[in-house]
């Protein structure tokens, strides 16, 4: 029990780091292409506080920590106004993707510093040292799983607004009226997993690519430590 608590003092404040620097950039995207409301509703502080869902930032992910569930999370969700874009067509997309290209930016971020803390070690990390070593490489799993996961073209996440970009006007139109029922789709697909755990849909879908990246990252710190 006392590891298991352990691992949530690591995994959360990563967690938490990753969530508001995601919904910051998509703010400050919004403002940069006209629209202000996240401004004007102070949302684009760093103050964890002003982003944080009880719930979804801290309970879901303490929960999932606790029971060795996949380590993921939410926050409240920061306010754009399609209408007050410069080009709401194009800046929904923009503002979009902001959030999880800031998660791949922290993950590149992350996988620095493990490099320089790792080339720094003249014993293999134990204690705080250890602490330290095991929250980097969280940190990175993290902001990439954090990315590829708000990419899903599946409303509301980031990827539904990216792909009704890409769309034909008419196809967009008539994919925008399916949002209501994104949630539901979500919610079936978890718990397709918790209740078919042997399905193998988390090891085929989302693995091989937060594998892939991650092997990559791991090598910009490898590279930085001396090999």
């Amino acid at each position: 029990m006392t590891e298991t608590l352990i691992l949530a003092a690591i995994l959360i404040p990563c967690l938490i780091v990753a969530i508001v620097f995601h919904e910051v950039a998509h703010g400050w995207a919004a403002l940069s292409l006209g629209d202000p409301t996240a401004k004007e509703q102070r949302r684009l502080s760093l103050n964890p506080l002003r982003h944080v869902d009880p719930v979804g930032t801290l309970l879901v992910p303490g929960f999932l920590a606790v029971v060795g569930g996949p380590i993921f999370g939410w926050a409240k969700p920061v306010p754009v106004m399609k209408n007050r874009l410069d080009n709401p067509r194009f800046g929904m997309m923009a503002v979009a993707f902001a959030g999880p290209a800031t998660n791949f930016v922290l993950a590149a971020v992350g996988a620095v510093a493990l490099g320089v803390f790792a080339g720094s070690l003249t014993a293999p990390p134990e204690g705080v040292a250890g602490g330290v070593f095991e929250g980097l490489h969280y940190f990175i799993l993290i902001n990439i799983f954090l990315a590829l996961f708000n990419l899903l073209p599946i409303p509301p996440f980031d990827g539904s607004h990216i792909l009704e970009g890409l769309l034909p006007r008419s196809a967009a139109r008539a994919y925008e009226r399916l949002r209501p029922l994104g949630m539901l789709l979500f919610v079936g697909l978890i718990a397709i997993t918790w209740i078919f755990p042997d399905s193998g849909l988390i090891e085929a879908v989302v693995l091989p690519p937060v594998e892939w990246l991650q092997e990559k990252y791991l090598g910009i710190s490898i590279a930085i430590a001396g090999g």
